[in-house]
């Protein structure tokens, strides 16, 4: 296969994982128009493969799916010493872990579907200490007797042995960067002094 038959291949495919993306995360094409400004025409001849994606269509998609543009075409590996980590999904949610290094605090980025209708939490518990930062939309966030709903920009931490849920507070999907310890290891914030 030669150059062009191979980028040709890899553009076909992109259709498909775009309508993938945008159900994984429960978005209809109406959604999708209005958070990256592109026609919902546009978007369902993308999908469907009638239109080639182009750069400056790709690129308002991978910021609202929040991946790559690699992820987005599944460009093959070029060498790049960078690691593309790839999505996890479990328990009905997108898991994208943002460290590979075995021990201390581990980063990770979830995506949580929207709920029609509030969800009865099961809290858990286990070692170590969370740190969450919600990216967009709105959290819920149950901690023992609290049931806080946490919105883009906001952060909570707390320590895992407490009886815990997280989810989406609404039918929109949730984006949360996490920061955990098993050991117990807390996020240290430094903030700048008052007056600079």
């Amino acid at each position: 296969m030669d150059r062009m038959e191979e980028l040709d291949e890899t553009l076909a495919a992109v259709g498909p994982r775009l309508r993938a993306l945008r159900r994984r995360r429960d978005l209809t094409l109406t959604e999708l128009a209005a958070s990256t400004g592109v026609a919902i025409s546009t978007l369902s001849r993308l999908e469907s493969g009638e239109r080639r994606p182009t750069l400056e269509l790709l690129l308002p998609l991978a910021q609202v799916y929040g991946v790559t543009l690699d992820e987005l075409v599944d460009a093959p590996p070029t060498g790049d010493p960078r690691i593309h980590l790839r999505p996890m999904q479990a328990h009905g949610m997108t898991m994208v872990p943002l460290t590979r290094r075995p021990g201390g605090i581990q980063a990770y980025k979830f995506v949580l579907p929207g709920v029609a209708q509030p969800q009865q939490p099961e809290l858990k518990t286990h070692e170590g200490y969370d740190w969450v930062y919600v990216l967009n939309g709105n959290l819920r966030l149950v901690l023992a007797e609290h049931d806080l709903v946490l919105g883009a920009g906001e952060a909570a931490e707390f320590d895992t042995r407490t009886p815990h849920w997280f989810g989406a507070a609404d039918d929109k999907p949730v984006e949360i960067l996490s920061l955990f310890g098993k050991q117990g290891e807390r996020a240290h914030l430094r903030a700048r002094p008052a007056g600079d």
